[in-house]
C-alpha cells in the first residue's frame, strides 16, 4: 500500500540574484585599535553583570573588583535584583553608583 505524499510548493525565482555582490572596502580608512580589552568599553554595566551571573565561574558566589563613584571594592557577590547587587557580607551596592565591575584575577 503506497502513499502518495503531497507536492512540495516552491517559488520560482524570475530574476537575477546578486546577493552580496556589492561591498564597499575603504584601504585607507584608519581605525582606533584599543590596548585595552575591547568588549570592556563596549558593554554597559547592566550587561557585564549578566555575564558575570551566566559565567560557568558563577555558581552561588563570584569574587569580582567594582569601580564606583568612590573607589574599587573588592566584593564576593552572591546574587543581585533589579537596582542592587547583594555581597556575601549582606551588604548592598547600588548598580547605578557602579562605574566597572570584572572577575577578580585568581592566583591559583
Amino acid at each position: 500500500m503506497e502513499k502518495k505524499l503531497p507536492k512540495v510548493f516552491a517559488n520560482k525565482i524570475d530574476k537575477n540574484l546578486n546577493n552580496n555582490e556589492t561591498v564597499y572596502y575603504n584601504k585607507n580608512e584608519e581605525r582606533k585599535i584599543e590596548e585595552k580589552d575591547p568588549l570592556s568599553s563596549i558593554l554597559t554595566v547592566s550587561q557585564k553583570i549578566n555575564q558575570i551571573f551566566s559565567s560557568a565561574r558563577y555558581v552561588y558566589k563570584a569574587d569580582v573588583i567594582i569601580t564606583t563613584k568612590n573607589g574599587k571594592l573588592n566584593k564576593r557577590i552572591i546574587g543581585r535584583n533589579r537596582n542592587e547587587l547583594i555581597t556575601m557580607d549582606n551588604e548592598v551596592i547600588n548598580i547605578n553608583d557602579i562605574i566597572d565591575i570584572e572577575f577578580q584575577k585568581n592566583n591559583d
